[in-house]
């Protein structure tokens, strides 16, 4: 209760201090609607964000903060400094597009197009990536047009390359670690949004522990020994050794993982063999993800890919070569549960305790994850399903009908605004 009356900023104490987080929010609205259709309108792919850094940059500028560019390749960090002793809060956007052709009817539809894989296709924000960037210049313009409200530093995370770096490239959170965006100041905690095409605008979703999977890319090398397809006895068979293995990694969710506790998943999604119908060949590749909700199962599913995919070769007398990870590789998405439980009443206070919806866990992966395994972090959903569409209806996220609505936009800004803020009356 002392605490309370020192600390007035403190929203889970003072649920009339929606009221001002709401005007201020109203207040830069249309400058985010215009940022976010800019962005839309100007998609860039992984670590190629020129002119989306550019932009940022520029808009951060003119609010005064300390910007650095070129973090992580294209990435931009701003600090907001209150002046006063108190926590480093960050926060996080990601500013890459895809390559999807869009489809929609909007006027500021993408019509940009690349090179991409030796292939023509389009560029598009098939992820709500145009959001997140405008909803995070709408915090700093708010957080910087009331820094005399906060405690300690705000720094705004723009970051590239969440879709994956190119072929040969490092990017995206794991480089922005490497490089010190968590250093210089040294961050208390960080926050982060994802917009849901499927979700309900003006909801925030959220859960404790896990809430988006880690991902392990794998590759096994099957080896046998080639022969004639007519003499099969002279041969040992990597490609029936292969669908033997493949069945086996079945099991391994379906017999092995206590589904009651958390999922997990194992997908083979590549199979490559042989180049004559009548040729049993000497190696067979099988590429595949694996997704998991905690670390001791990532730990457990990793285990039994190398065991099965050994002890099966071995008993058709083939060889394997297991490679976990094998490119793409993720930590869970983690929501440490004592932050989530300390910061949840204030969000409630200010949103509505009926917007604030828990959610399911998702065998997606996000690579926001990075941060959260050096501090403290919460990855919250924010809904961008228009009202009068059925949640089954809405176009799925890195698609070309992908949609969500800009009335979204404001319930973002104010639960990053209350989190910060309410964060620093805590701490």
């Amino acid at each position: 209760m002392i605490k309370t009356l020192l600390l007035p900023l403190a929203i889970t104490a003072n649920v009339a201090f929606a009221a001002p987080i709401d005007t201020w929010v109203d207040s830069v609205e249309k400058d985010v609607i215009e940022w976010r259709r800019h962005f839309h309108q100007h998609p860039e792919l992984s670590n190629r964000e020129f002119n989306t850094a550019k932009t940022i940059a520029t808009e951060l500028n003119k609010l005064g903060l300390d910007v650095q560019t070129g973090v992580a390749h294209t990435g931009v960090v701003a600090i907001l400094d209150s002046g006063k002793s108190g926590p480093v809060v960050a926060l996080r956007a990601d500013i890459d597009g895809l390559p999807v052709t869009e489809t929609s009817n909007l006027p500021f539809a993408s019509k940009v197009t690349t090179d991409y894989n030796g292939a023509e296709t389009g560029v598009m924000h098939a992820c709500g990536h145009d959001t997140h960037i405008a909803m995070l210049l709408g915090t700093a313009k708010v957080l910087a047009a009331n820094v005399d409200k906060l405690t300690g530093k705000v720094k705004f995370i723009f970051q590239p390359a969440e879709e994956g770096a190119p072929v040969g490239e490092e990017g995206g959170a794991e480089l922005m670690v490497k490089e010190g965006v968590l250093r210089s100041p040294d961050v208390d905690v960080i926050f982060g949004l994802h917009i849901w095409s499927n979700l309900a605008v003006g909801t925030i979703d959220y859960r404790e522990g896990g809430t988006l999977a880690a991902v392990d890319t794998f590759k096994i090398l099957v080896r046998g020994k080639q022969a004639h397809g007519a003499y099969p006895w002279k041969s040992v068979d990597p490609i029936v050794t292969s669908a033997q293995i493949i069945m086996g990694l079945q099991t391994i969710v379906s017999r092995e993982l206590e589904l009651i506790e958390d999922a997990g998943v194992v997908t083979v999604g590549s199979i490559h063999g042989g180049v004559r119908s009548n040729i049993i060949p000497n190696e067979v590749e099988i590429i595949g993800t694996l997704r998991s909700l905690n670390p001791e199962m990532r730990d457990q599913i990793r285990e039994a890919v190398t065991r099965k995919a050994t002890t099966i070769a071995a008993s058709m007398n083939a060889t394997v070569e297991v490679i976990v990870p094998y490119g793409a590789n993720y930590p869970v998405t983690y929501n440490k549960p004592e932050l989530m439980r300390e910061m949840l009443p204030g969000l409630q206070d200010l949103l509505g305790h009926e917007n604030v919806v828990q959610a399911k866990a998702q065998t997606g992966a996000e690579d926001f994850s990075f941060y959260q395994e050096q501090v403290p972090g919460l990855f919250l959903g924010v809904g961008g399903k228009p009202l009068n569409v059925k949640a089954s209806d809405a176009p799925a996220h890195h698609t070309p009908e992908f949609f969500v609505d800009e009335a979204a936009m404001p319930t973002g800004i104010k639960a990053l605004v209350g989190l910060t803020m309410d964060y620093m009356a805590k701490h």
